[in-house]
């Protein structure tokens, strides 16, 4: 290594040694009593987490009792918790890892996670989470991430699920003091005495261990999701819908609440029993109105006696119906796109199926879109809906086919408030340095039920001389010729010209001559 040619003073050498000292003293000075106090609250989220290991344990305990005594409804239960404890205790031990190796390596390789030695060490945390191609903070931060995404899927309670959520974030931080966010690793780790390092991991093991028990509570919680405790008994018709097409079927489903699996109760409807003993109760209608039914359950009971509970209920059929409009208008316009909404009340909106003549008909989500080729040639839509298995025809519905409406040529601009807003002419006029700074003219169809912009071509400006003769001058296609942008700097306040001869094509393919525009200049 080549020498340094600058020779200091010995007084220089002394103050660049005193800074370099003082520089060092500043940043190892970390008080005692804060270092006692990461210390104490170290110590007591220990004793947190044995505390709640222990409350985690009995509900585990609780569950793998009930799995044991009715495994048919608390195996899966049980199974889940034992996966939560797994995956929970994983996380806690790679936790517990990352903490010895910061100890390590402040103290040596005799460190002590309960004897820290150099507490007040800067170092050792950073170099231990941050450094190297594959730093253990950012992939203790993805362990987290998943940990937490893992418990969250198992969380039916929106609140709960947020709460854990927020407890095991690891977003970027915005500390203080600084221009910008950190990354969760640095925020925690960067610059960090020892003790606070170990503190701040123990304090991320407390919020897994409440993330466990949380996730372990709610699978507790679940096994007695299903039942139902009642102090009655009432008999309930469970029709799949009241509204039944000609040439459909009812179905209704005929129940007792909290019933015995091991004594179903017997079906009378309207003095018949019910062919099987599942209470599903069927008819076809073949005429419509409305239609009332009655009977009742017998219930048998441990000592011998039935009990019966009376029900009833009705139904309706009506004609087979649906529902087509156009979104834009009674009108379907060749050449482009038409939205349609096809819906058949009662049914689902994917057994529903739908064609059309002059043109193509296709789904998009929810909603079709139609697009006929021919003006002035109907467009029938037919609609068809899957009812009982079998495909039933709904309705056909006629739509005329039109050409769309010649668009409006416009000049575009901004105003002094950068919103864009479109001179159509007359009125009170164009500023002149609104009309310097736009570009050309456009057209579109903008009447609030099709907004559809068409492609200008072409078009001329005519200005009139003092002698009242007329000046065209030719476009550059869609935009101002540089000879009209010059005819516009000669304008003075008031005057006039005219935008003629405009050409412009749709969506549709057709080229149109559109009305000129007159335009004022203030």
């Amino acid at each position: 290594m080549g020498s340094n040619n600058t020779r200091l003073s010995p007084r220089q050498k002394m103050i660049n040694l005193m800074y370099i000292v003082l520089t060092a003293m500043l940043a190892l000075n970390v008080s005692s009593d804060v270092l006692n106090g990461f210390t104490q609250v170290e110590e007591g989220l220990t004793r947190t987490n044995n505390n709640v290991e222990e409350r985690n344990a009995a509900i585990l305990h609780s569950l793998e009792t009930f799995a044991a005594q009715n495994p048919d409804k608390g195996q899966r239960w049980f199974d889940k918790a034992s996966e939560v404890r797994r995956v929970t205790q994983g996380v806690y031990n790679h936790i517990d890892s990352l903490k010895q190796l910061i100890v390590i390596e402040a103290d040596g390789s005799d460190g002590d996670v309960a004897n820290i030695l150099n507490r007040d060490n800067l170092e050792a945390a950073s170099y231990v989470m941050l450094s190297g191609t594959h730093p253990r903070g950012e992939k203790l931060r993805q362990e987290i991430e998943s940990y937490c995404g893992y418990i969250a899927s198992l969380m039916p309670d929106t609140l709960k699920r947020a709460t854990i959520e927020k407890a095991l974030s690891t977003d970027p931080v915005l500390r203080k003091g600084t221009l910008g966010k950190q990354s969760w690793a640095e925020s925690k780790f960067d610059n960090q005495p020892v003790v606070a390092a170990v503190t701040l991991l123990t304090k991320l093991q407390n919020d897994v261990k409440y993330a466990e028990g949380e996730a372990l509570s709610t699978l507790l919680a679940n096994v007695d999701a299903g039942d139902v405790r009642v102090n009655e008994l009432n008999a309930f018709v469970i029709p799949q819908s009241r509204f039944v097409m000609r040439g459909g079927k009812y179905s209704a489903n005929i129940v007792l609440a909290a019933v015995d699996t091991t004594a179903r109760p017997e079906i009378y409807v309207n003095g018949t029993k019910l062919g099987n003993d599942r209470g599903l109760y069927e008819i076809n209608p073949g005429s419509t109105g409305s239609f009332d039914y009655s009977g009742y359950l017998e219930v048998p009971h441990g000592d011998g006696s039935v009990t019966r509970h009376p029900f009833k209920s009705a139904y309706t059929v009506i004609e087979p119906t649906a529902t087509v409009s156009a979104t834009m208008m009674n009108v379907l316009y060749a050449g482009i796109d038409n939205p349609i909404s096809i819906s058949v009340p009662g049914v689902a909106t994917q057994t529903v199926s739908a064609s059309m003549t002059n043109g193509t008909l296709t789904r998009s989500g929810d909603h079709w879109v139609a697009r006929p080729p021919k003006v002035g040639e109907e467009a029938v839509v037919s609609v068809t809906a899957e009812m009982d298995g079998r495909p039933m025809k709904m309705t056909e519905t006629r739509f005329r086919v039109r050409k769309l409406p010649d668009p409006t040529p416009y000049i575009a601009f901004k105003d002094n408030n950068g919103n864009t807003s479109h001179y159509k002419g007359g009125g009170k006029g164009l500023p002149k340095t609104y009309l310097l700074a736009a570009p050309g003219i456009e057209a579109a169809i903008d009447d609030e039920l099709l907004n559809i912009q068409f492609k200008v071509q072409s078009f001329e400006t005519v200005f009139f001389d003092s002698m009242g003769n007329a000046i065209p001058e030719v476009s550059d296609g869609a935009q101002f010729s540089q000879r009209q942008k010059d005819s516009f700097r000669r304008l003075s306040r008031g005057k006039r010209f005219y935008i003629s001869r405009v050409k412009a094509v749709g969506p549709d393919g057709i080229t149109r001559d559109l009305a000129p525009i007159e335009v004022i200049v203030n």
